[in-house]
């Protein structure tokens, strides 16, 4: 029996939804650790655990009973959970072949039962699990698997709320920046009209209609109004409060990749240097989808770079009058890539390889990179020799 799940078709469309969602696996554990804790009381299990699932880790965002925070799909159950419509239940772990040489059947874990619900995406795909673990042999009543489904809904019912509250902010906020450009807009002509208006009410003498004074009084008069307004509406900007869930600079980007992807560097015995520009660490730039994007590609790195080699990241900003664009630059001393094989990748029909300790691929990671760049308008180059290394150099407007 094959010891990894069969990847169906619409695996780019399964990883698309997830990346969607933006998610932040280094601050959610408190919003969902009553709902774990509570999976593992309605059950009755020692170990309950909330995770996602991209095409290299299993993120586990809550957990009771069990201190893990990622592990590489390869070992995990929940990847077979995926492939599931309603739930994958499993009453001994250490009698299924696809588990026989994983360690979480032998000491100290001993782990013999589980039972996987699929979290499911707005669009009806698998994109994580909500799962219970034992260390002896159980079956679930009906009712149970029922409770159990209730809370999959739950949390992703708070992650969609969460994604909502994000996208009013960001309209909100994106309302404010043009009222600010009206106001701004409006107020050089009417300031303008404002000033004629004073200069023929003051020349009285070449003006002796009075009706046409009249005219200017009103012309001042309304202007005048209209540019008060413009004021108050450029005032009531200033003090508006961003509205981002969270401040993000390149200081916290450094922050939530080392602490994300260090442990899997750790595994391989890798090196992981993750560096900022410390002349830009306090300016805040945009969140979308970088976590997504640097992650798949440092996870793409560890996965081909032997045990001891070594991986640099270094994160910078240009400045431009208008803009601000956020550089990425990943380095490892891995296997390197041909020529053809960068083309394939940055042509979007890159195939999939094993990694260097036979870690499975799929082919997905580079790809949905791309996408996400396209999205942000992004660029991305590579750099490479076989035997020596890649060098991925990625650069995002407007961040």
């Amino acid at each position: 029996m094959q010891t990894t799940r069969t990847i169906p078709s619409n695996e780019m469309e399964r990883l698309s939804s997830l990346f969607e969602l933006d998610l932040d696996y280094t601050s959610l554990d408190n919003t969902f650790k009553d709902l774990s804790y509570l999976a593992a009381k309605i059950t009755g299990t020692e170990i309950s655990l909330i995770s996602f699932i991209d095409s290299y880790t299993q993120w586990i965002i809550s957990r009771f009973g069990l201190e893990v925070y990622q592990t590489p799909i390869d070992d995990t159950i929940c990847q077979f959970t995926l492939s599931e419509e309603d739930h994958l239940e499993i009453e001994d772990l250490s009698k299924d072949a696809r588990f026989t040489e994983k360690g979480f059947i032998d000491d100290p874990m001993n782990l013999k039962y589980y039972l996987g619900i699929p979290l499911k995406s707005s669009n009806g795909l698998n994109i994580g699990s909500l799962c219970v673990l034992d260390k002896h042999h159980q079956k679930l009543s009906e009712e149970k698997i029922d409770q159990l489904k209730v809370i999959a809904r739950q949390i992703i019912g708070r992650i969609n709320d969460a994604n909502s509250i994000k996208t009013l902010n960001k309209e909100l906020n994106t309302q404010n920046d043009t009222y600010k450009k009206v106001a701004h807009d409006i107020r050089g002509p009417i300031a303008g009209i404002i000033g004629l208006a004073d200069m023929i009410s003051a020349d009285k003498e070449n003006y002796p209609n009075d009706e046409l004074l009249n005219i200017v009084g009103m012309m001042g008069r309304s202007g005048q109004s209209v540019l008060d307004l413009a004021d108050e509406i450029l005032k009531n900007s200033h003090q508006t409060v961003n509205l981002s869930a969270e401040p993000f600079t390149l200081q916290i980007f450094k922050d939530k990749l080392q602490k994300l992807y260090q442990p899997q560097a750790f595994n391989k015995q890798i090196s992981l240097e993750i560096q900022s520009n410390i002349a830009f660490d306090i300016i805040q730039i945009k969140k979308d989808k970088l976590l997504q994007i640097s992650g798949n590609l440092i996870s793409n790195a560890i996965k081909f770079t032997p045990n001891g080699g070594n991986i640099k990241v270094h994160l910078d900003l240009i400045l431009e009058a208008d803009k601000k664009i956020l550089l990425f630059d990943i380095q490892d001393t891995g296997t390197g890539m041909s020529e053809h094989a960068i083309q394939e990748v940055l042509g979007g029909t890159a195939e999939s390889s094993d990694g260097t300790i036979g870690e499975k691929g799929y082919g997905f990671g580079l790809p949905c990179v791309k996408k996400l760049l396209s999205e942000l308008n992004g660029e991305m180059s590579i750099e490479s020799i076989i035997g020596t290394g890649t060098h991925f150099k990625v650069s995002v407007p407007n961040v």
